[in-house]
């Protein structure tokens, strides 16, 4: 990634490996995205978001990889989202695909695999906005 400070990987990943699973907290830049697509799934990112602590997880090849991750660094469960972003759809409605296991809540009122409220899928998508850089 070119941002080192942004990411941080996880004990087992090595700093600047693109497809080590990362906390970002303050920004990943696109060519980050695109790499680490690249070498994984080859269009697309699985992330995690988390609606109160406003960062997110990428680099899992599961979203509950993701979740764990997050969940061990102090995010609670209830405002955790999977997503999948997609680097070559970056600026349109496309980049972002609501679509994760880890969505199913019947408990909270989401019975699919998307993100059925409309106000916690704005809150992801103004995270993400913030979160990705060029």
């Amino acid at each position: 990634m070119e941002d080192g400070e942004a990411l941080e990987p996880t004990d087992a990943a090595s700093p600047g490996d693109p497809t080590a699973l990362q906390i970002v907290r303050r920004s990943v830049t696109l060519a980050g995205l695109e790499a680490m697509a690249g070498s994984m799934f080859g269009n697309l990112v699985k992330a995690v978001v988390d609606l109160e602590r406003g960062i997110m997880a990428v680099g899992g090849e599961m979203h509950a990889d993701e979740e764990a991750l997050l969940l061990g660094d102090g995010s609670p469960q209830v405002g955790l989202w999977g997503i999948n972003l997609y680097p070559a759809e970056f600026g349109n409605a496309r980049f972002i695909e609501f679509d994760s296991v880890i969505n199913i809540r019947p408990r909270q009122g989401n019975r699919t695999r998307s993100v059925d409220d409309a106000t916690a899928r704005a809150a992801i998508v103004a995270i993400v906005d913030r979160l990705v850089v060029r």
